[in-house]
C-alpha cells in the first residue's frame, strides 16, 4: 500500500512540473501578453486626448474672467442693457499681439427718456491687457495688468462712463479649475474732464461655473469707492450672468444690482471669437 501511495505522489509531482512548463512553453499566453500592451497605450491616448480637449474649451470660453484673446484671434462683443429708463447699446473689439498682450477698442451709445437728455456716445476706450503669469511653470495663479484711456466723449452725457480724459489702470489675478474660475480685480479710474474731477476705485471678486451641454454662470460683486460722492455715489453692485455656449459664440443674459439705490440694470451680450 506504502508503495502504492509513493508511485501516486511521484506521478503527481511530475505531473504538475510538466503542466508549469507546458504553460511556460505555450505561444498563446505570449500573445496575450502582447495584445494587452495596446490596450494601454490606447487607454493613455485617451485620457491625454480628454485632457486637451478642455483645455481647447478653456480657450474658447470667452466670458471667463480669466480669459485673455490669443495669439492672432479677434473677439467681437455687442451687447446691451437698460437702467434708469437708459438704453445703452456698444461695441467691443478686442484682438490678440501675442499670447501675452491684448488691445481693445469700446465704445457705446446711450438713449435717454429719464427726463435729462444725456443723450449720445460714450468716450471711445483705448486699452489693453498684459498677462504676467499664465499659471504654469508649477504656479497656478493667473494674473493680468489692465489698462486703458478714454477720449472723445460727447458732451451731452455726464456719467462716468461717458466723460471724456478719464483713463485706468489695474490688477486682475486667479485661478482656474475644472469647473469653476475665480477671480479678482482692483482698478482704479480717474476722471478729469472741464467741469469734473475725481477717481474711483474697484474691487470686483468673481466666481464663474461651467456646466454641462456648454452652460456657463457667472457671479460677482463690484465694490466701488469714490473720492467724490456728490459727483459718484460709492456703489455695491451684484452682479449675474447666465450664458450658453455655441463653438465659438456665446449668448450672455445679465442682471445688475445696486444695494444703496436698489437700482436694477438688464442686459444681453452677444460674444463671436475669431
Amino acid at each position: 500500500m506504502k508503495k502504492y501511495l509513493l508511485v501516486l505522489f511521484g506521478l503527481g509531482i511530475g505531473l504538475n512540473a510538466y503542466g508549469e512548463g507546458v504553460v511556460l512553453s505555450d505561444d498563446s499566453v505570449e500573445e496575450d501578453i502582447v495584445m494587452e500592451e495596446p490596450l494601454l497605450v490606447q487607454n493613455t491616448t485617451i485620457n491625454y486626448s480628454s485632457q486637451e480637449t478642455a483645455q481647447n474649451l478653456l480657450t474658447k470660453d470667452s466670458s471667463d474672467p480669466l480669459f485673455l484673446t490669443g495669439d492672432n484671434q479677434f473677439l467681437s462683443d455687442t451687447y446691451m442693457s437698460y437702467i434708469d429708463r437708459k438704453l445703452r447699446v456698444g461695441q467691443y473689439l478686442d484682438y490678440g499681439i501675442n499670447d501675452n498682450l491684448v488691445l481693445h477698442l469700446n465704445m457705446l451709445y446711450q438713449w435717454d427718456w429719464s427726463g435729462r437728455h444725456e443723450n449720445g456716445f460714450s468716450a471711445t476706450e483705448f486699452g489693453g491687457v498684459y498677462r504676467m503669469n499664465h499659471g504654469t511653470s508649477g504656479s497656478h495663479i493667473i494674473s493680468d495688468v489692465l489698462f486703458g484711456l478714454k477720449v472723445w466723449g460727447s458732451s451731452h452725457v455726464r456719467t462716468p462712463e461717458y466723460a471724456d480724459s478719464s483713463y485706468y489702470a489695474g490688477y486682475r489675478f486667479g485661478r482656474r479649475y475644472t469647473g469653476v474660475s475665480l477671480a479678482g480685480t482692483i482698478k482704479s479710474t480717474w476722471v478729469f474732464d472741464g467741469d469734473r474731477g475725481l477717481s474711483y476705485i474697484d474691487f470686483i471678486p468673481e466666481a464663474y461655473f461651467r456646466f454641462k451641454y456648454d452652460w456657463r454662470a457667472g457671479l460677482g460683486l463690484d465694490i466701488r469707492k469714490s473720492t467724490n460722492t456728490h459727483l459718484l455715489d460709492n456703489q455695491e453692485w451684484l452682479n449675474l450672468k447666465l450664458l450658453r455656449q455655441y463653438g465659438n459664440t456665446q449668448y450672455v443674459a445679465r442682471f445688475d444690482y445696486e444695494f444703496e439705490s436698489s437700482e436694477i440694470q438688464v442686459g444681453a451680450n452677444i460674444k463671436i471669437l475669431f
